[in-house]
């Protein structure tokens, strides 16, 4: 189905985020590997004023399709790039099982790999200063000092981002507190689950405990994906 027109942009991932996403499928993956790729003409994401690269979705499944080939096919870059050039990302689309994406929990939003200032965060995410200002108020987002200034971890801008492209509906960051609240009440339950072994004084049994819980909130996810789904098919099948 072709998207309507004058319906808003795909949200856009910056480079680490497009890695993050593709590790679970392709454990190797690395910037510089999609580095290399768009040096090699392979892919071509956008770039902002600031010199950030922007992936699309049809960007990211252009480059799942890639490292599928690469992968699966052992088939070489030139290869690669003229079956793309004759075919399309789409009618090469690999249809293997994918798997779900594993999240990974972080101490602090300091440990993140890269953090931003207002303005760098902003640009990136498409957000202007009063959305990003209210889903701090709404306690979506939350900034933290480093160096005397106020900086945002690499989620906080994927969420910035999500409320941006929400905002071309007309859904206000305040219509978006009690998604906040359903995720702190699913939050409380999963801890609770988990909290004796979270709380062990065994390293290991600790390390256990927090790849349970990453998986917890991975199915969680998922399954929040699927109920969502049924319901809107309910509306729109009548």
């Amino acid at each position: 189905m072709k998207p309507k027109e004058g319906a808003p942009a795909a949200m856009k991932l910056t480079i680490g985020a497009v890695v993050d996403l593709l590790k679970p499928e392709f454990p190797d993956i690395s910037i510089s590997k999609v580095r290399y790729l768009e040096e090699e003409k392979l892919i071509s994401p956008r770039r902002t004023s600031g010199g950030y690269r922007m992936f699309s979705r049809s960007d990211i499944e252009r480059l799942r399709t890639i490292l599928t080939l690469q992968r699966d096919e052992f088939l070489p870059l030139k290869v690669i790039r003229r079956e793309l050039s004759r075919k399309g990302t789409l009618a090469l689309r690999p249809t293997a099982n994918r798997g779900l994406k594993k999240v990974s929990l972080k101490e602090s939003p300091a440990e993140e790999s890269s953090t931003y200032t207002m303005e760098e965060a902003r640009e990136m995410s498409g957000a202007d200063e009063s959305l990003v200002r209210e889903l701090e108020d709404f306690g979506l987002i939350s900034a933290f000092s480093s160096g005397g200034a106020r900086r945002y971890d690499q989620t906080d801008v994927e969420v910035m981002a999500a409320a941006a492209e929400l905002a071309e509906y007309g859904v206000a960051a305040r219509n978006l507190k009690m998604l906040k609240s359903s995720v702190d009440r699913e939050s409380a339950l999963l801890l609770q689950i988990l909290t004796p072994t979270l709380r062990s004084q065994n390293p290991q049994t600790r390390k256990e405990g927090i790849a349970a819980l990453e998986n917890l909130a991975t199915v969680s996810s998922y399954l929040k994906h699927l109920l969502l789904i049924k319901d809107l098919r309910s509306v729109t099948a009548k």
